[in-house]
């Protein structure tokens, strides 16, 4: 059955791209939801009601992780608030007639900081990569090898970073062939073929040591490539939540969470100015 399901039938890509629509969908809602306070078990309920208003028949999970929950990755949510200048992804899995979605995005809530701009960077980086290599005849060998190892990105060996670089057929089931890991595909590799879909998933630790950014698109596999299905804006971090403005103009969207680390200091004591506004009459 699993070599049956490698190659999908224009209708079955048909469903697996309207599963994909509706994550569209539920994303749209949560960026415009994100904002201090609201808590990612709150985010969970939120994506299942547009999933299941659209038409889902079974929200088969949503990972929902936010702030120094990020970094190292866990795969459940809780009931922490998020908080300004969090980073929060989600993975998005359910189903529709059957047929499935593992779709990752990533957002930065009011502003990010400059370690988190630099992770999502190269998480896209590495995930593009991935992407433009991908057509007919290349093997899962020659994508992994794209990837960072384990130890570049803290971690012992390849069996601790598993699924972190990662990719899987998408069908009837979450995992399907092909598979896509430095773990077994550089020994095993699996010849890609058009009417393969899947989906590639990549994460980056910040630099700050513990925020972090994952991004994963769906795909299939075309005579000379391949079409990305999972639409929601990726390219660059998403800011989520109210524009803030100050009395210079509009408060920059990256910037440390900690308003003292974005002040320039002379060193010296400051002093009020006196206007006639504050000068005792």
């Amino acid at each position: 059955m699993q070599k049956a399901r490698l190659i999908k039938t224009q209708d079955e890509i048909t469903l697996l791209s309207t599963a994909c629509m509706m994550v569209d969908a539920a994303y749209d809602e949560l960026y415009r939801a994100l904002k201090p306070g609201i808590r990612e078990n709150e985010c969970v309920g939120l994506v299942s009601k547009v999933l299941y208003d659209l038409g889902s028949e079974h929200v088969e999970g949503v990972n929902a992780i936010s702030g120094e929950r990020c970094s190292p990755h866990p795969h459940v949510y809780t009931d922490r608030a998020l908080r300004p200048g969090d980073p929060a992804y989600f993975d998005i899995l359910h189903s529709y007639n059957g047929y499935r979605t593992c779709y990752y995005r990533t957002f930065a809530v009011g502003s990010a900081s400059q370690a988190q701009v630099d992770a999502y960077k190269y998480c896209r980086n590495i995930l593009d990569a991935a992407i433009n290599a991908i057509k007919p005849g290349v093997t899962t060998a020659d994508i992994v090898k794209l990837w960072p190892k384990a130890e570049e990105f803290g971690f012992p060996n390849e069996e601790a970073a598993f699924a972190l670089q990662y990719g899987h057929g998408v069908g009837l089931s979450i995992w399907e062939k092909p598979i896509f890991s430095r773990l077994v595909s550089l020994e095993h590799p699996e010849v890609i073929k058009e009417g393969m879909v899947f989906a590639l998933e990549t994460f980056w630790p910040a630099s700050d040591g513990w925020s972090a950014a994952r991004i994963e698109e769906q795909l299939i596999v075309t005579k000379n490539g391949c079409e990305v299905i999972t639409r929601f804006p990726a390219e660059q971090l998403l800011i989520a939540g109210v524009r803030y403005y100050t009395v210079d103009g509009p408060l920059p969207t990256t910037r440390e969470a900690q308003s003292n680390l974005n002040v320039q200091s002379n060193g010296n004591r400051p002093e009020a100015k006196v206007t006639s506004a504050t000068r005792t009459m």
